[in-house]
């Protein structure tokens, strides 16, 4: 009886004692914060042109967010803990207290937060090659104009298609050089819809200011003048300015003291209403011109003297624009029939005679790049990029969802084939420079007048509102009956009026509204769009989804993505022919009603929290599944035979074994998969197309479990291990189905507790010759990393020394990071050292008993070690442990001192 009062007593000590830390445990994060907020206030004053934040500073900042979101996870996990298991808590929350009293000795920074930036101020752009001597002394130009103190404003002027905007991009990336002669260089592209707020909110964007939406226009104008005043010399570049333009009207100050603004424009009476130094954009004298002709072309024209002279018109009727010169010369590649080079330049003179207008005449010349297209499908392919916004980036992976979507591309066997010709499609429109590419982003962009020429195209069957700061929705006559496709995406705080009749669109087969905040839309609204087949309705702020869209019979795509207050939706009984739905980061919990019918999906994303079991299995087409809330069955998933990628959460790893076991049993490997097992803190996310998460309460048993053999990413998080102590986790846990995980290029293993010895070296030169990244935390009894082998325990007891190591080679290896590691000792063995070729950063964070880095360096030729060649850092922390640090080489520490980091100031 007294065994079992004391027992009990012991156990209400600790729930006081976890109690009273956690009130500890947040009064020093109330502390921590309010510290960061001080130490924000300091790098606002600081943060003076030509300064920029310590390195230090950023990884400061990056891990008092990390603790702040690490104690909300832990104040949930102490609330939602029995009464018998909230005890088990409090080593955590001390842990956690721990860190913080670190983060506040860490952040005092006194020697200040900002250090000089002798390299930023702008943004380099990516750009291309000027062409000829023209355009070349047009630039020469303009950068006498720029290095002369007694001109403050610049107006570059001429017919697009010319290079203005490319000139200023060169010029731009040359000021950046000049460190000694402006402060800051800003780029703005205006574009055609002119917005004053917009202009505003993108100068300060540049300057790291963002304001609220609402604010007023006189008040940002108040605030860019007076920072753009105090920023010493600036350079500010309007790129494609269409109307005349109030500076004040903005909050640009008239330049002075070396200041710069700098306009390019298609109008020689902006230039003169802003009083800008004019500089006339020249077209290409014939000889530059019909050299880029045959750049572009290719030399068989040279070879065929049939086929000169029809060039050379060809090349006349494209007037000297660089333009027009670069598409009709892509469209007539590899072209060598006489007959055809002929109809060319018939057509082509066809399309400009009688046209008196020099955006007309051009747009003319560049729709016979259009029309020179192979195929039908191709040249509507382009046309859908006139949906986009102007001057706007396009996702290359979202204009071809777009494409599959519109069913441009041929339906296929699997969704890579079709992507697969998505690319060969966009291939083709880049080639023929119908679309320019971004060299720095997976991105394509229309060149303006690209997209005006497809706007021209489709002027009565388009409506093409999108990104113009919209308030409202285009009024019902604009709405007309010929209408296919309507775009008013990224028109943010967009407004659809209650009382708006339901517009009449029979024809309407696509409709775009994303990314327009809407809050609410007519019950009404869709009621005579009975054609529609694709609608974007992603990234709006409405809670009931219309009632009339129950009726879109013909819908085959419904996006809804990142809806977030969407809970009610109607009934999707009637959308048979749904193939695509996205329901993915919205407020519907529950599966609609109707969904069982709609068995022809082939795209399921969800954010529900149960999925009845045996619905998956109705959905037999389904190739892309997404269910980052809810647990499945691996039964159910491994019956999707069609499925080419899955995101989702398993409960435990006996149904991860399921799935496994059913996609080896037919030999089916997934495009993508992004697997959790167990607990809820499974995020969904991973730069990998291949990777599995473990974050399981249940304890992991000796069954092991079976993993795809092309997994690149394994993250283990809080594990419980039930194994014995002297057993090695890897060979022990994993199943191996081919002997070998050639995939491999990350192992996270975070917080698992009974975990002595992670590898053995023959297991890890066996099955991983990949690994990139290893990365081991928190586990607080691991011992040794890569576990000695039985061969060598004698001649390690016996005394071998390290001048006889032997070689463990990780080939690949480039982060190797330990943390919070207290009774780590070795990391390969004292017999062992680890040749790693390609490593850039080694880091040891609070792993107190580590002695030795057992980082081999190679010897040269007068027997001194040297780095390896990709080595940028070896992080440790504290300091104290990185000078009671032993290396194999007594030289070691000397050659590696430059790459030896701390957190001393």
């Amino acid at each position: 009886m007294d065994f079992v009062l004391h027992k009990g007593d012991k156990h209400w000590d600790n729930h006081r004692s976890l109690d009273q830390n956690m009130k500890d445990l947040k009064r020093k994060l109330e502390d921590l914060n309010a510290f960061k907020e001080d130490t924000e206030s300091k790098m606002k004053a600081e943060l003076q042109p030509r300064k920029k934040l310590k390195k230090e500073v950023h990884l400061w900042l990056g891990n008092v967010e990390r603790i702040n979101d690490e104690i909300q996870n832990l104040e949930q996990e102490v609330e939602e803990s029995t009464a018998i298991l909230r005890g088990f808590h409090t080593k955590n929350v001390l842990k956690k207290k721990q860190g913080i009293e670190e983060l506040l000795q860490q952040g005092k920074f006194d020697q200040g937060l900002v250090v000089d930036d002798l390299t930023w101020i702008g943004q380099a752009l990516s750009t291309t090659n000027l062409v000829g001597k023209a355009a070349e002394n047009c630039m020469e130009e303009i950068w006498t104009c720029l290095m002369d103190d007694d001109i403050g404003k610049i107006g570059v002027w001429g017919m697009g298609g010319l290079g203005k905007t490319t000139i200023m991009k060169i010029l731009n990336n040359q000021l950046l050089k000049k460190i000694k002669k402006f402060n800051i260089v800003i780029w703005i592209t205006v574009s055609k819809e002119m917005n004053i707020s917009k202009i505003q909110n993108s100068i300060l964007l540049q300057m790291g200011v963002v304001l609220p939406e609402n604010e007023d226009e006189t008040i940002r104008a108040g605030m860019l003048y007076e920072m753009l005043t105090r920023r010493g010399r600036y350079v500010l570049i309007l790129d494609d300015l269409w109307d005349k333009l109030s500076l004040e009207e903005v909050g640009i100050p008239e330049p002075s003291n070396g200041s710069k603004l700098v306009v390019t424009t298609r109008m020689l009476d902006v230039c003169r209403y802003l009083e800008c130094r004019e500089v006339k954009m020249p077209t290409l004298p014939e000889h530059d011109a019909w050299s880029l002709f045959l750049k572009k072309v290719g030399g068989d024209v040279l070879k065929n003297e049939s086929l000169l002279p029809i060039a050379k018109s060809i090349v006349a009727q494209c007037a000297g624009l660089p333009l027009a010169i670069v598409t009709v010369a892509s469209s007539m590649k590899g072209i060598t029939n006489v007959h055809e080079w002929r109809n060319a330049l018939n057509e082509l003179t066809r399309s400009v005679r009688g046209v008196t207008g020099l955006d007309e005449k051009v747009l003319r010349q560049l729709q016979f790049s259009y029309d020179h297209l192979e195929c039908e499908r191709v040249q509507h392919c382009f046309l859908c990029c006139a949906l986009y916004p102007e001057d706007y980036n396009i996702s290359e992976f979202n204009l071809i969802e777009l494409w599959i979507a519109e069913g441009l591309v041929e339906e296929m066997n699997s969704q890579q084939a079709e992507f697969d010709q998505g690319y060969t499609i966009l291939n083709k429109l880049k080639n023929n420079c119908l679309l320019e590419h971004d060299e720095f982003t997976e991105c394509v962009k229309l060149h303006d007048l690209m997209r005006d020429m497809a706007l021209r195209i489709t002027r009565t069957r388009f409506l093409v509102r999108a990104g113009l700061q919209l308030k409202e929705i285009p009024h019902g006559q604009e709405w007309t009956e010929d209408l296919e496709k309507v775009s008013l995406m990224k028109n943010a705080n967009l407004r659809i009026p209650l009382q708006m009749s339901p517009p009449i669109c029979q024809m309407l087969t696509t409709l775009l509204l994303s990314d327009c905040l809407i809050v609410s839309i007519p019950d009404c609204f869709f009621e005579h769009m009975k054609g529609l087949k694709v609608l974007n309705l992603s990234e709006n702020n409405f809670t009931i989804l219309p009632s009339s869209i129950s009726n879109l019979e013909a819908l085959t795509v419904l996006l809804l993505r990142a809806c977030n207050y969407l809970e009610k939706v109607p009934s999707f009984s009637k959308l048979e022919t749904l193939k695509k739905l996205d329901l993915e980061d919205t407020g519907i919990i529950n599966l609609p009603h109707g969904m069982e019918r709609l068995v022809n999906l082939n795209f399921l994303h969800l954010s529900v929290e149960e999925v009845p079991s045996g619905i998956l299995s109705k959905f037999s087409c389904l190739r892309d599944l997404g269910l980052s809330s809810a647990f499945v069955r691996g039964e159910e998933i491994g019956e999707l035979k069609k499925l080419e990628f899955f995101e989702g959460r398993f409960y435990d790893l006996n149904e991860l074994n399921t799935f496994v076991q059913a996609l080896q049993s037919r030999g089916q490997q997934l495009f993508r998969y992004n697997v959790g097992v167990g607990d809820k803190n499974f995020y969904g996310f991973c730069e990998w197309d291949k990777y599995i998460e473990l974050s399981s309460s249940h304890p992991i048993c000796r069954n092991g479990v079976k993993f795809p053999s092309d997994l690149q990413q394994l993250t283990i998080n809080n594990g419980i291990v039930d194994f014995l102590e002297e057993e090695v986790f890897f060979p022990w846990f994993i199943q191996m189905p081919n002997g070998m995980f050639s995939f491999l290029e990350v192992i996270d293993i975070d917080e698992c507790e009974n975990i002595k010895k992670l590898f053995t070296c023959s297991w890890v030169q066996s099955n991983l010759p990949n690994l990139e990244v290893l990365s081991v935390q928190g586990c607080h009894q691991m011992e040794e990393i890569i576990a000695s082998e039985m061969e060598f325990v004698e001649e390690e007891r016996m005394g071998g020394s390290n001048s006889n190591t032997i070689p463990l080679t990780l080939p690949k290896l480039r982060i190797l990071n330990l943390e919070f590691l207290p009774e780590l000792k070795s990391i390969c063995g004292a017999n062992r050292v680890m040749v790693c070729d390609s490593i850039e950063k080694i880091r040891i964070y609070n792993c107190s008993k580590l002695q030795r880095i057992p980082l081999y360096l190679p010897l040269l030729d007068d027997g001194q070690p040297s780095p390896p060649p990709s080595l940028e850092k070896i992080f440790i922390f504290p300091e104290k442990k990185l000078r009671s640090l032993e290396w194999d080489h007594p030289n070691a520490k000397s050659v590696l001192e430059p790459f030896l980091k701390s957190y001393k100031r």
